[in-house]
């Protein structure tokens, strides 16, 4: 039984409670052992293995990293999403996630800060070695954006992990290509 204002509420008078992206997590565990608790950061959660990238995101840190929620792998070109899983694409899956990631512990005060110290505009160099920008639209959303243009709003902010913090966002971010 619930209460509410000291009286008993009928949990199914109240309808099902929202889960979100980033519920469950410990801020004892690490970035890998709390996204895999999350069944909605369950397709990046594959990703990280998929490109190896496990133990580094498991290391001391600190890292910051920008997890995509499920729906946002919706957002890819069709087919994007099943050819970053063959063995032929694992440079850049693996770019692409460890572009989710940035050296440090920044909490959304902070990187409101780097915007505000960049007038309008925060440039981060992400794990990947590529450059992700932060700025504040008009309705005080932090919105990342990525080196080809695309935008990302972070919907759930400062969750933190014993070796960093995470932030999710609403869009995968793509870094531009890079020749090696």
């Amino acid at each position: 039984m619930l209460f509410a204002q000291g009286k008993a509420v009928n949990p199914k008078a109240i309808g099902q409670l929202k889960i979100t992206a980033g519920d469950g997590m410990l801020a004892g565990n690490d970035i890998v052992k709390n996204i895999a608790l999350s069944k909605e950061l369950s397709t990046f959660y594959n990703l990280i293995n998929e490109s190896n990238l496990a133990v580094t995101l498991q290391s001391r840190g600190p890292i910051t990293i920008f997890v995509p929620a499920n729906p946002s792998f919706q957002n890819l070109p069709k087919g994007k999403l099943d050819s970053l899983g063959k063995p032929t694409h694992l440079w850049e899956l693996t770019s692409i996630v460890s572009y989710h990631a940035i050296p440090g512990s920044l909490k959304a005060k902070d990187i409101e800060k780097e915007i505000n110290k960049g007038k309008g505009l925060a440039t981060f160099t992400t794990l990947s070695g590529n450059k992700l920008m932060a700025r504040i639209d008009a309705n005080r959303n932090i919105v990342l954006v990525d080196e080809n243009g695309g935008e990302s709003i972070i919907s759930r902010f400062d969750v933190e992990q014993s070796n960093g913090m995470l932030h999710v966002v609403n869009k995968v971010l793509i870094p531009k290509a890079k020749v090696i």
